[in-house]
């Protein structure tokens, strides 16, 4: 035993630390991925969508949301959001071509996101029920700054892009080619920096607003 393990060991014995086996470890970490249902946090509804909305909306997350029947609402949404808070129609649209489709007549539209823009619309490819993220791959149609740059970030998901937890963003994920940038977002930008206060807004978006769209196939009709 070196000099150094010798140390680490007598402080270890001091603070009343036990020495693990590294294989006794793994042997236990490998006994509880075999039943992850019990060790997976239960979720705070049965239905999936449910449970993503009832996150969201808890106060550490800090966002609202919504349901729709179909993407075709989601203008009708977006104007409702905005007309509650006496926001002009004015929107930043992420270039993906399911919102670009769509009818935004009666809205002003810029193509890139400003530094000041107020409001961005965007399209996340899944949500998690788990912890109320929306995740993001950055490509052609997702620019990365659309998800920190406005004040106000109103986000579309499906409803069948629900995943009830982190791990399973994983597995959907696996064997595919990663991009080059992934975000996962869970709420409005907040810091608890200055005496553990929340500020909401501090590093990004002060404000997300989650359009959910259609129905979950688990979901009774």
């Amino acid at each position: 035993m070196s000099a150094r393990d010798s140390i680490l060991d007598a402080v270890r014995t001091g603070l009343g630390h036990v020495r693990t086996d590294p294989a006794a470890a793994r042997r236990e970490a490998a006994a509880l991925l075999q039943d992850l249902d019990a060790i997976r946090p239960a979720l705070l509804a049965e239905d999936l969508v449910e449970a993503f909305v009832a996150r969201l909306v808890t106060p550490k997350v800090a966002a609202t949301a919504e349901r729709i029947a179909d993407a075709a609402g989601l203008p009708a949404a977006v104007a409702r959001y905005l007309e509650a808070r006496g926001l002009p129609a004015v929107v930043a649209l992420q270039p993906a071509a399911v919102l670009q489709a769509l009818d935004w007549s009666g809205f002003e539209r810029h193509d890139r996101v400003a530094p000041d823009e107020t409001i961005a619309v965007g399209a996340a490819r899944w949500g998690i029920a788990e912890t109320g993220s929306l995740v993001f791959h950055s490509d052609a149609e997702t620019p990365i700054l659309a998800n920190f740059l406005p004040l106000h970030h109103l986000v579309m998901v499906r409803a069948d892009a629900i995943l009830a937890y982190l791990d399973d963003y994983a597995a959907a994920t696996a064997g595919q080619r990663p991009p080059r940038n992934v975000n996962i977002i869970t709420g409005a930008s907040g810091t608890t920096d200055i005496e553990g206060s929340l500020v909401l807004g501090a590093h990004g978006p002060r404000y997300l607003h989650v359009v959910i769209v259609g129905r979950h196939p688990g979901e009774a009709a």
